[in-house]
């Protein structure tokens, strides 16, 4: 990220992750503290950041690598901050109401549209045409922000949420 912000290049980060281990080992070795890390660099960018969520993106790390100005994601693709089964269990103590708690928490792609939480939606069908065209008009829309917009509309989207 330092690299592509010393020559003013941008970031387009793609996402695929089924989440990182919750347990007490993980955070001995500091995965709490990398996502973190990685959350306040990303927010500090200047360039143009654009995440796109192919699979699963599911933790802290996958909203660590959304810390973006334009959020795309497969049609397809869900995203949240913990898995329905992790939600179910810390909201009912039963993870076998994972159903329920994934209409609850609305994780997928045509749900965070309608909630602002991504900006498109990408029809798998014709994928690589359309992730083309899509990261070339968002592309083109971004690189006509100053240094400080682009960091302020990062900014302004997780404030949102």
């Amino acid at each position: 990220m330092e690299q592509a912000e010393k020559l003013n290049r941008p970031i387009i980060t793609f996402i695929n992750t089924a989440g990182a281990y919750p347990g007490i080992e993980a955070e001995e070795h500091g995965q709490g503290a990398a996502i973190a890390r990685n959350l306040f660099e990303m927010s500090k960018l200047t360039i143009p950041v654009i995440a796109v969520i192919i699979g699963e993106g599911r933790s802290g790390g996958a909203l660590a690598l959304a810390v973006a100005n334009k959020v795309l994601m497969l049609e397809n693709a869900i995203y949240s901050v913990i898995s329905p089964e992790g939600f179910a269990t810390i909201l009912w103590k039963d993870k076998s109401k994972f159903e329920e708690a994934a209409k609850i928490m609305r994780i997928t792609a045509g749900e965070l549209l309608e909630m602002e939480v991504i900006d498109c939606v990408i029809q798998e069908e014709h994928l690589f045409d359309t992730l083309k065209t899509k990261l070339c008009f968002y592309l083109g829309e971004l690189e006509k922000l100053t240094p400080e917009e682009l960091q302020k509309e990062r900014y302004q989207r997780f404030r949102k949420f």
